[in-house]
This record gives C-alpha cells, sequence and structure tokens, in this order.
C-alpha cells in the first residue's frame, strides 16, 4: 500500500519540479539581465558594485523561485489529477510573471535597471512582491 504513495510522490514531483524549473526560467529569460552571471560574477570581493549586484539578483530570483514554489505547492496540494496540477502550475507562472511586470510598470524605479546596478533594496523589495504574490496565488487555487 505504501509503495503507491511512494509512486504517487515521484509522479508529482516528476511533473513539479520541471514546472518550477521552467517558471523559473521563464522569468530569467524575461528579464534583460542574466541572474546566474550577476550572481557568480559577485564572488570578486574587490568589486563592491559586482557583490551588490549578485546579491540583488539572488535575492531577486530567489524570491521569485520561493513565490512560484508556493503556488506549485497549493496546486499539488489541491489539484484532483495530474493535468489539474500543471495547469494551475502554468497558471500561477503566468501570473507571477505579469505581476513583476505590473510591479516594473508601477514604481518610480525600474527593477530591471536597479538590479544589475546592484540596487540590493529593490532585490529584497523584489523578492517580497514575489513571495506576496505567490501567498495570494496559492490561496486563490483553494479557492
Amino acid at each position: 500500500m505504501q509503495w503507491i504513495n511512494v509512486g504517487n510522490f515521484l509522479i508529482y514531483l516528476g511533473i513539479s519540479f520541471p514546472l518550477l524549473g521552467l517558471g523559473l526560467y521563464v522569468f530569467m529569460r524575461t528579464t534583460p539581465y542574466k541572474e546566474f552571471d550577476l550572481i557568480a560574477k559577485g564572488t570578486d570581493l574587490s568589486d563592491m558594485h559586482k557583490s551588490l549586484a549578485a546579491q540583488a539578483a539572488a535575492l531577486d530570483l530567489g524570491g521569485k523561485l520561493l513565490g512560484l514554489a508556493l503556488v506549485m505547492a497549493s496546486a499539488i496540494y489541491h489539484s484532483v489529477n495530474l493535468v489539474d496540477l500543471a495547469i494551475w502550475g502554468v497558471i500561477g507562472m503566468v501570473f507571477q510573471v505579469i505581476v513583476f511586470y505590473i510591479f516594473e510598470w508601477i514604481t518610480p524605479f525600474k527593477v530591471i535597471d536597479e538590479i544589475p546596478k546592484g540596487n540590493v533594496g529593490v532585490g529584497i523589495f523584489s523578492a517580497f512582491i514575489s513571495l506576496a504574490t505567490g501567498l495570494l496565488l496559492a490561496a486563490l487555487i483553494s479557492y
């Protein structure tokens, strides 16, 4: 009996992680800066700008990842089957990106300009926007 649960766990894991990866990939493709490049260059502690840009990018990308994971967790919990999980995962991903660009549009600064400049405050705020969005979307999935 327990092996059936393990099988379901592996199947849902096999759908959820690729969707999470796809969501992260979509975010990284929709921003003009390369998050992993900025993060990798942050090891050069002699250049404060690179270090701050790495921190801002890591916070921004980490917030996006956690926001997407919240949506996926709710989709897993509330889905009635794998197709339902995939549909809600994609819907959550799309709305996370939409909210990011609404945030980009309404703020007096441009996130896509500030992150590469090393504005850690913008990275933190962007991360919190992604987390708040993920929480709201996760709750909406359960409605």
